[in-house]
Protein backbone atom coordinates (compact mmCIF):
# COMPACT_ATOMS: atom_id res chain seq x y z
CA UNK A 1 0.00 0.00 0.00
CA UNK A 2 1.43 3.04 -1.05
CA UNK A 3 2.48 6.41 2.01
CA UNK A 4 -0.19 8.64 -0.41
CA UNK A 5 -4.16 7.32 -0.89
CA UNK A 6 -5.48 8.11 -3.93
CA UNK A 7 -9.71 8.51 -3.59
CA UNK A 8 -9.62 5.15 -5.56
CA UNK A 9 -8.50 3.45 -2.75
CA UNK A 10 -10.84 5.27 -0.05
CA UNK A 11 -14.01 4.87 -2.21
CA UNK A 12 -13.12 0.99 -2.13
CA UNK A 13 -12.78 0.63 1.37
CA UNK A 14 -15.91 2.39 1.86
CA UNK A 15 -18.28 0.59 -0.77
CA UNK A 16 -16.56 -2.72 1.00
CA UNK A 17 -18.71 -1.30 4.05
CA UNK A 18 -21.39 -0.55 2.38
CA UNK A 19 -21.78 -3.65 1.07
CA UNK A 20 -21.95 -5.10 3.95
CA UNK A 21 -24.57 -2.57 5.85
CA UNK A 22 -27.61 -1.03 5.01
CA UNK A 23 -26.88 1.78 8.27
CA UNK A 24 -25.91 5.06 6.76
CA UNK A 25 -23.28 6.23 10.06
CA UNK A 26 -23.58 9.82 11.30
CA UNK A 27 -21.20 9.58 14.21
CA UNK A 28 -18.10 7.77 14.28
CA UNK A 29 -16.12 6.43 17.33
CA UNK A 30 -12.30 5.52 17.56
CA UNK A 31 -11.76 3.66 20.87
CA UNK A 32 -8.72 2.93 22.57
CA UNK A 33 -6.27 1.20 24.60
CA UNK A 34 -8.30 -0.35 27.11
CA UNK A 35 -11.76 0.82 25.77
CA UNK A 36 -13.41 -1.44 23.71
CA UNK A 37 -16.40 -1.87 25.92
CA UNK A 38 -18.73 0.41 24.32
CA UNK A 39 -18.71 -1.22 21.00
CA UNK A 40 -19.76 -4.18 22.80
CA UNK A 41 -23.45 -2.32 23.96
CA UNK A 42 -24.17 -1.04 20.23
CA UNK A 43 -27.70 -1.87 19.06
CA UNK A 44 -28.37 -4.53 16.13
CA UNK A 45 -24.38 -4.78 15.29
CA UNK A 46 -22.87 -5.64 12.04
CA UNK A 47 -19.19 -6.05 12.71
CA UNK A 48 -16.84 -6.37 10.13
CA UNK A 49 -12.88 -7.33 10.83
CA UNK A 50 -10.65 -4.44 9.64
CA UNK A 51 -8.90 -7.60 7.19
CA UNK A 52 -12.26 -8.04 5.57
CA UNK A 53 -11.75 -4.04 4.41
CA UNK A 54 -9.61 -3.66 1.23
CA UNK A 55 -6.43 -1.52 2.72
CA UNK A 56 -7.27 -1.42 6.25
CA UNK A 57 -4.79 -1.14 8.19
CA UNK A 58 -5.10 -3.93 10.83
CA UNK A 59 -3.97 -3.37 14.56
CA UNK A 60 -1.27 -5.15 16.26
CA UNK A 61 -1.87 -4.16 19.58
CA UNK A 62 -3.15 -5.67 22.79
CA UNK A 63 -6.28 -3.83 23.77
CA UNK A 64 -7.46 -3.15 20.38
CA UNK A 65 -9.80 -5.99 18.74
CA UNK A 66 -9.36 -4.41 15.24
CA UNK A 67 -13.21 -4.71 14.24
CA UNK A 68 -15.82 -2.04 12.96
CA UNK A 69 -19.00 -2.55 14.73
CA UNK A 70 -21.81 -0.84 13.15
CA UNK A 71 -25.36 0.11 14.67
CA UNK A 72 -27.17 2.18 16.39
CA UNK A 73 -25.92 4.20 20.28
CA UNK A 74 -28.82 6.54 21.78
CA UNK A 75 -30.78 5.86 18.70
CA UNK A 76 -27.98 7.92 16.88
CA UNK A 77 -26.35 5.43 13.47
CA UNK A 78 -22.67 5.06 13.93
CA UNK A 79 -19.87 3.22 12.83
CA UNK A 80 -17.39 2.48 16.04
CA UNK A 81 -13.65 1.34 15.38
CA UNK A 82 -12.83 -1.15 18.10
CA UNK A 83 -9.11 -0.53 18.65
CA UNK A 84 -7.04 1.35 16.19
CA UNK A 85 -3.31 1.62 14.27
CA UNK A 86 -1.00 3.51 15.28
CA UNK A 87 1.77 5.29 13.55
CA UNK A 88 4.84 3.26 15.46
CA UNK A 89 3.27 0.08 13.82
CA UNK A 90 4.72 0.68 10.54
CA UNK A 91 2.02 1.88 8.18
CA UNK A 92 2.29 5.67 6.87
CA UNK A 93 0.14 8.07 8.56
CA UNK A 94 -1.96 8.08 5.72
CA UNK A 95 -2.75 4.42 6.02
CA UNK A 96 -3.63 4.62 9.63
CA UNK A 97 -6.35 7.56 8.88
CA UNK A 98 -8.05 5.65 6.27
CA UNK A 99 -10.78 5.00 8.46
CA UNK A 100 -11.19 8.08 8.97
CA UNK A 101 -11.73 9.19 5.40
CA UNK A 102 -13.81 5.91 5.10
CA UNK A 103 -16.33 7.53 7.65
CA UNK A 104 -16.28 10.81 5.74
CA UNK A 105 -16.97 8.73 2.76
CA UNK A 106 -19.94 6.81 4.28
CA UNK A 107 -21.82 9.53 5.80
CA UNK A 108 -20.63 10.61 9.03
CA UNK A 109 -20.23 14.19 10.07
CA UNK A 110 -19.59 14.16 13.44
CA UNK A 111 -15.65 12.05 14.98
CA UNK A 112 -15.62 11.25 18.36
CA UNK A 113 -11.84 10.28 19.42
CA UNK A 114 -11.19 8.45 22.50
CA UNK A 115 -7.67 7.47 23.51
CA UNK A 116 -5.38 6.64 26.88
CA UNK A 117 -2.93 8.61 27.45
CA UNK A 118 -0.29 9.34 30.59
CA UNK A 119 -1.07 12.49 32.65
CA UNK A 120 1.04 15.03 32.45
CA UNK A 121 -0.92 18.08 34.81
CA UNK A 122 -0.28 17.62 38.07
CA UNK A 123 -3.51 17.38 39.15
CA UNK A 124 -4.25 14.34 37.30
CA UNK A 125 -4.47 10.89 38.57
CA UNK A 126 -5.31 7.37 36.54
CA UNK A 127 -8.92 6.52 35.93
CA UNK A 128 -9.97 10.57 35.35
CA UNK A 129 -11.47 11.71 32.32
CA UNK A 130 -9.80 14.60 30.22
CA UNK A 131 -11.89 16.90 27.58
CA UNK A 132 -9.44 17.52 24.80
CA UNK A 133 -9.46 21.45 24.64
CA UNK A 134 -6.63 21.60 21.84
CA UNK A 135 -3.53 19.55 21.08
CA UNK A 136 0.36 19.71 20.59
CA UNK A 137 1.19 18.37 17.23
CA UNK A 138 4.60 17.80 17.57
CA UNK A 139 4.89 15.05 15.17
CA UNK A 140 3.04 17.10 12.44
CA UNK A 141 6.11 20.17 13.32
CA UNK A 142 8.70 17.38 12.51
CA UNK A 143 7.68 16.72 9.17
CA UNK A 144 5.15 14.30 9.98
CA UNK A 145 1.22 14.81 8.90
CA UNK A 146 -1.09 12.67 7.51
CA UNK A 147 -2.15 15.54 4.52
CA UNK A 148 1.51 15.71 3.47
CA UNK A 149 1.40 14.33 -0.80
CA UNK A 150 -1.22 14.92 -3.25
CA UNK A 151 -4.28 16.71 -2.08
CA UNK A 152 -7.56 15.34 -2.39
CA UNK A 153 -9.97 17.99 -3.49
CA UNK A 154 -12.85 16.50 -2.87
CA UNK A 155 -12.80 15.93 0.45
CA UNK A 156 -11.12 18.61 1.41
CA UNK A 157 -9.05 22.09 1.27
CA UNK A 158 -4.89 21.76 0.84
CA UNK A 159 -4.50 24.09 3.82
CA UNK A 160 -7.05 23.64 6.79
CA UNK A 161 -7.89 25.38 9.33
CA UNK A 162 -6.93 24.07 12.68
CA UNK A 163 -7.99 26.85 15.16
CA UNK A 164 -10.31 24.81 16.71
CA UNK A 165 -10.04 21.26 15.81
CA UNK A 166 -12.03 20.59 18.48
CA UNK A 167 -15.50 21.31 18.56
CA UNK A 168 -16.55 23.91 21.03
CA UNK A 169 -20.69 23.21 21.55
CA UNK A 170 -19.34 19.50 21.42
CA UNK A 171 -17.16 20.12 24.10
CA UNK A 172 -19.80 21.97 26.38
CA UNK A 173 -22.39 19.06 25.50
CA UNK A 174 -19.79 17.13 27.08
CA UNK A 175 -19.28 19.03 30.65
CA UNK A 176 -23.12 19.16 30.69
CA UNK A 177 -23.50 14.90 30.97
CA UNK A 178 -20.45 15.06 32.76
CA UNK A 179 -21.44 17.39 35.63
CA UNK A 180 -25.03 15.71 35.59
CA UNK A 181 -23.66 12.19 35.80
CA UNK A 182 -21.12 13.21 38.55
CA UNK A 183 -18.16 12.81 36.78
CA UNK A 184 -15.28 14.92 37.08
CA UNK A 185 -14.15 15.95 33.41
CA UNK A 186 -10.69 17.50 33.59
CA UNK A 187 -9.79 19.14 30.46
CA UNK A 188 -6.24 20.10 28.91
CA UNK A 189 -3.93 19.90 26.02
CA UNK A 190 -3.33 16.68 24.44
CA UNK A 191 0.46 16.28 22.85
CA UNK A 192 0.99 13.48 20.22
CA UNK A 193 4.43 11.54 19.99
CA UNK A 194 5.02 8.39 17.69
CA UNK A 195 5.59 6.06 20.45
CA UNK A 196 6.46 3.20 21.08
CA UNK A 197 8.69 3.88 24.03
CA UNK A 198 7.14 5.80 26.91
CA UNK A 199 8.12 9.34 27.96
CA UNK A 200 11.60 9.90 29.94
CA UNK A 201 11.53 12.24 32.89
CA UNK A 202 13.41 14.75 30.36
CA UNK A 203 10.96 13.95 27.25
CA UNK A 204 7.64 14.82 30.39
CA UNK A 205 9.42 18.17 32.02
CA UNK A 206 9.63 19.92 28.12
CA UNK A 207 5.35 18.07 27.32
CA UNK A 208 5.11 19.74 30.81
CA UNK A 209 6.98 23.28 29.98
CA UNK A 210 5.40 23.51 26.39
CA UNK A 211 1.75 23.17 28.09
CA UNK A 212 0.58 19.54 27.72
CA UNK A 213 -1.44 18.04 29.70
CA UNK A 214 -1.94 14.61 28.90
CA UNK A 215 0.38 12.91 26.27
CA UNK A 216 0.07 9.74 23.80
CA UNK A 217 0.74 7.93 20.73
CA UNK A 218 -2.53 8.73 18.55
CA UNK A 219 -5.65 10.47 18.01
CA UNK A 220 -4.18 13.52 16.08
CA UNK A 221 -3.59 12.60 13.16
CA UNK A 222 -7.48 11.35 12.84
CA UNK A 223 -8.22 14.54 14.09
CA UNK A 224 -6.14 16.51 11.15
CA UNK A 225 -7.80 14.11 8.64
CA UNK A 226 -11.35 14.19 9.86
CA UNK A 227 -11.06 18.68 10.35
CA UNK A 228 -9.51 18.45 6.89
CA UNK A 229 -13.30 16.50 5.56
CA UNK A 230 -15.11 19.44 7.87
CA UNK A 231 -16.01 16.93 10.41
CA UNK A 232 -16.78 17.96 14.07
CA UNK A 233 -14.56 16.60 16.88
CA UNK A 234 -14.88 15.11 20.35
CA UNK A 235 -12.25 14.55 22.20
CA UNK A 236 -11.66 12.18 25.41
CA UNK A 237 -8.64 10.99 27.20
CA UNK A 238 -8.46 8.67 29.55
CA UNK A 239 -5.51 9.19 31.93
CA UNK A 240 -4.10 5.75 32.47
CA UNK A 241 -0.80 6.53 34.40
CA UNK A 242 0.58 9.65 36.43
CA UNK A 243 4.01 11.58 34.14
CA UNK A 244 7.37 9.59 35.75
CA UNK A 245 8.99 13.29 36.04
CA UNK A 246 11.90 11.84 38.74
CA UNK A 247 12.22 9.17 37.30
CA UNK A 248 10.98 7.03 40.12
CA UNK A 249 8.36 4.64 38.61
CA UNK A 250 8.33 2.05 35.58
CA UNK A 251 5.62 2.61 33.18
CA UNK A 252 3.67 -0.46 31.29
CA UNK A 253 1.09 -1.22 28.84
CA UNK A 254 -0.89 -3.52 31.63
CA UNK A 255 -0.88 -0.66 33.27
CA UNK A 256 -2.58 1.25 30.60
CA UNK A 257 -5.00 -1.48 30.15
CA UNK A 258 -6.15 -1.89 33.29
CA UNK A 259 -6.77 1.72 34.38
CA UNK A 260 -9.27 1.68 30.90
CA UNK A 261 -11.64 -0.61 33.01
CA UNK A 262 -11.93 2.30 35.13
CA UNK A 263 -12.44 4.95 32.68
CA UNK A 264 -14.45 3.22 30.14
CA UNK A 265 -17.81 3.09 32.09
CA UNK A 266 -17.83 7.36 32.96
CA UNK A 267 -16.76 7.24 29.18
CA UNK A 268 -19.18 5.76 28.07
CA UNK A 269 -21.50 7.86 30.01
CA UNK A 270 -20.40 11.18 28.57
CA UNK A 271 -20.11 9.57 25.06
CA UNK A 272 -23.94 8.25 25.76
CA UNK A 273 -24.89 11.51 27.33
CA UNK A 274 -23.73 13.70 24.40
CA UNK A 275 -25.20 11.15 21.90
CA UNK A 276 -28.65 12.16 23.40
CA UNK A 277 -28.60 15.53 23.28
CA UNK A 278 -27.39 15.80 19.42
Amino acid sequence: MESFLTMEVIDKAADAVRARTSLVPKVGLILGSGLNALADSVAEPESIRYEEIPNFPASTVEGHVGRLVLGTLEGVPAIVMQGRVHYYEGPSLAQITLPVRVMKQLGVSTLIVTNAAGGVHSDFQPGDVMLITDHLNLMGMTGHNPLMGPNLEALGPRFPDMSQPYDQNLAELARQVAAAEGILLREGVYVWLSGPSFESPADLRFLRGAGADAVGMSTVPEVIVARHGAMRVLGLSGISNKANLDGSSVTTHDEVLAAGRIIAPKMEKIIRGVLRKL
